[in-house]
């Protein structure tokens, strides 16, 4: 008798909403193991193909790869696109994001709106855009031929281009959480005196300093890796306007295999930096769940 009503509030317990049942998990086992198929078929596999194709031929020729002064130069455009476009991008990034956080103003929405639109349209359009503007056939084409100034097919062109497709990251990362953080403490130090550059230094900066730099890891992943935009307006000139990304496609229509999945390993690796980077940022702002 006195084990009855116990078994009674174990099997209530037992049946109660939120408790796992083997139907719940099943499904929950079935839903993990679902994402690491796909992981496992969509990320991991074509990483191991790509390492294994870069060391097929063993270390030397690895190394042997980056010997090559198109390779090289392709490194060095990359690199200078992305320390050209990522500092640019910021700037407008925390001004944009002060601005439609912090104040209200006319044109607000239409702001906001102007901010996703290279999410929306395809790279290859906003490249086609500056080629229409700045080439040799474009409106600006013959003012900027008389003062022989270059645009497309050359370094401007190519940042102009980055520029476009990474500009949202580090506004889109820093609008909400300015939002979420409020006035109050700005309003407190302005009326204790400080000025407008204080206040933002002193106050809302250190408040969205880990969002900050989420934005610009964002920003500049995409930057180097950007490849659409890019090939309209570089001409894909070797050696000259020929990024990583546009390297390892000449290099693989080459039937240079070893070279071009040894450029690609390095994007990989800065691409995997780059989320060690993210993953450690949001630890740090608590946006990882336990």
């Amino acid at each position: 008798m006195a084990g009855g009503p116990n078994k009674a509030l174990l099997a209530e317990i037992a049946s109660r909403p939120g408790r796992d049942t083997l139907t719940s998990v099943m499904l929950k086992w079935s839903f993990i193991l679902t994402s690491l198929f796909f992981l496992a078929a969509l990320l991991f596999a074509p990483l191991i193909i790509v390492f294994a194709a870069a060391f097929e031929k063993g270390w030397e020729m690895y190394i042997a790869s980056f010997h090559d002064s198109d390779t090289l130069a392709a490194i060095r455009l990359t690199l200078t696109t992305a320390a050209i476009v990522v500092p640019l991008n910021t700037i407008f990034g925390i001004s944009a994001a002060w601005a439609i956080a912090k104040f209200e103003f006319r044109g607000k929405s239409f702001l906001i709106t102007l901010i996703d639109l290279p999410i929306a349209v395809s790279p290859v359009i906003s490249g086609l855009v500056y080629v229409l503007l700045f080439g040799a056939q474009g409106w600006f084409g013959l003012w900027l031929q008389e003062r022989d100034i270059s645009i497309i097919y050359a370094l401007p062109g190519i940042v102009l281009a980055t520029m476009f497709v990474t500009f949202p990251y580090v506004a889109r990362e820093l609008i909400p959480l300015m939002q979420q953080v409020g006035n109050d403490e700005e309003e407190a130090a302005i009326t204790m005196g400080a000025g407008g550059l204080m206040t933002f230094f002193h106050v809302t900066l250190p408040k969205v300093r880990w969002g900050l730099v989420y934005g610009v890891i964002l920003c500049n992943a995409r930057a180097m890796g950007e490849f659409g935009a890019v090939t309209v307006v570089s001409g894909n000139i070797r050696g000259l306007t020929t990024t990583m990304p546009l390297h390892v496609e000449i290099l693989y229509n080459e039937y240079n295999f070893v070279g071009a999945f040894a450029v690609a390993s390095l994007l990989t690796v800065l691409a995997l930096v780059t989320l060690v980077i993210k993953s450690l940022v949001e630890w740090r702002t608590g946006l990882r769940k336990h």
